[in-house]
Order: C-alpha cells, then structure tokens, then sequence
C-alpha cells in the first residue's frame, strides 16, 4: 500500500474511533443521569409530609403527617395522626378512634415496638403503622378481621397506597420476632377497592 494512503487511513480510522469513543462517552453519561434522575425519583422523600386517605372520587381526608430524616442506608420516620379528627367510637370492649362516613374508619396503631426506619424498596413497618379497621354503619361491634393495610410505594417524591385486606387477630399477640414485621406476604389479600370507603392513601 503506497506510504500517502496508509497514513490518510490512518488518519480517517483515529478520527473515527475518538467520535465513536466521544459518543460513548455521551451515552454513558446521559444514562447514568437517567439513572441517577430515576434513584432520585424512587427515593423516600426527606422531610415532614402529610399523609391523605383518598375515597373513590378522589377526595383526600388529611390523617396526620410522617417526618422522614435520613439515617445511615436507612430513613427513620416519626408519625403523627391528627386524633383530634377522628370520633371515639366503642367497640368490642376497646374504645377506637375512627372517621365516620360510608363506612367507620378505624385507626389501630400497631401495639409493638419497632425500629420506624423504612427503605425506598421497603415501607413494611410505616405500612403497619397505618393500619386500620373498616366496618359497616349498622354493624355491631368491631370486626378485626376486616383490617386494611396500605401497600405503599416511593414514585416521584410520592408515597401512594393501596389498600389490601389483613386479619388484624394476627397481632393481637406479639410477633417471635420484634424486629421482623410480622404480616407478610402471604398474610396480605386483595380488596374490591369500589367497595371502600378509602381504597388508596397519599403521603406527599
């Protein structure tokens, strides 16, 4: 190959490979922005925040607000309910603090300790801190198997819920392990969410 060609050759490949590796490089950063964009997108928002049941028309009933610090590679949480909202109801011998509408709306705090650290891919002991009991106007008594508990998920600086069903007997003795929460998986169904009167919550 003449000397005059091998080195245009050259040249042409060198310009080459530095556009494909600037390219690269402009690849590689804009999906690591994208990624650090969605980390921070699906982060549990720092701060004090309100929390919002929400009926089927999307009304929202403001229950109290939840403060979120960071902590190591966890977040701790300090809930407050605004009890003063909500009526005194007795029953089934315990005086409960519920909201009154298409339904009662009992608040049942969970009665163990527990550590009130949540992580953005697991809210399990914020979701047994917002536990509660639905019951019909004209029913007698409380019913503590018809116990809500709200799936939480972190998405776009929002903790939104969905209500599922839980048999709230389960608690009614402390769990063998403390620092475990006890409803799992397979303690959790599914609700007909046109059914009740707040299928979702909000902590924004």
């Amino acid at each position: 190959m003449p000397p005059r060609l091998c080195s245009y050759m050259q040249r042409g490949l060198g310009v080459h490979m530095r556009r494909n590796a600037v390219f690269l490089l402009v690849l590689l950063s804009t999906v690591s922005f994208g990624l650090a964009q969605a980390s921070a997108s699906d982060a549990v928002p720092l701060g004090q925040k309100s929390i919002f049941l929400l009926d089927n028309g999307g009304k929202e009933t403001l229950i109290g607000e939840v403060e979120f610090s960071q902590r190591g590679d966890q977040v701790a949480y300090r809930l407050e309910m605004h009890l003063e909202k909500f009526k005194d109801f007795f029953l089934s011998m315990k005086e409960m603090k519920c909201l009154e509408g298409r339904e009662i709306w009992c608040f049942i705090p969970y009665p163990y300790d527990n550590p009130r650290t949540v992580t953005a891919d697991d809210m399990r002991w914020l979701e047994h801190d917002l536990l509660f009991m639905h019951k019909a106007l004209n029913a007698f008594g409380a019913n503590l198997w018809n116990g809500i508990y709200y799936d939480l998920e972190v998405a776009d600086g929002t903790i939104r819920g969905q209500a599922k069903a839980v048999d709230l007997n389960y608690i009614a003795g402390p769990p063998d392990d403390l620092t475990t929460p006890p409803y799992g998986e397979f303690d959790i169904g599914e609700v007909q969410a046109t059914a009740r009167w707040f299928p979702a919550i909000e902590i924004r």
